[in-house]
């Protein structure tokens, strides 16, 4: 089990299964327990992996640099993928929400070191973050089988 040891909320267990059939994965934040979701899910080849910033274990952002922190969120990403059997080759869209539009560029050079060769479908939208210390977001959509891959 994961702890959210810092963060007041429950242990969640890894890879839970839900009565339908959905593999869950959390990384125990506050927000997932606070909210109610998972960090990602899985039914069937389908994973959707929630917006997730740049945060440390201490559930606290890992720097004030956008490009640093995107690179952190992309590695949690990473792990939610991996551990519901999927890697980033899978993924078929991206989401990165961001809180400055003049941070765009680097936004788009540290998508690119993860993404250049999957090239995914990809949104860029400016928003307003409930913590004003998180700059970026990334959320993920992926998809796992050679029967969806075109041939």
């Amino acid at each position: 089990m994961r702890s959210s040891a810092g963060c007041g909320a429950p242990s969640v267990p890894e890879g839970e299964i839900g009565k339908d059939g959905r593999r869950m994965v959390s990384t125990g934040t506050k927000y997932e327990f606070q909210f109610g979701y998972s960090r990602a899910v899985r039914r069937g080849n389908v994973i959707r992996v929630a917006g997730t910033a740049g945060l440390g274990a201490d559930g606290q952002v890992v720097t004030d640099d956008v490009g640093g922190q995107l690179r952190r969120a992309i590695e949690i990403v990473t792990e939610a993928l991996r551990e519901l059997d999927a890697s980033l080759e899978d993924v078929v869209m991206t989401r990165v929400y961001f809180a400055d539009v003049r941070d765009a560029d680097t936004v788009a050079v540290v998508h690119g070191e993860a993404f250049r060769d999957i090239r995914p479908a990809t949104t860029l939208v400016k928003t307003e973050f409930v913590d004003p210390k998180i700059l970026v977001e990334i959320e993920a959509e992926a998809i796992t089988g050679e029967a969806e891959r075109e041939q």
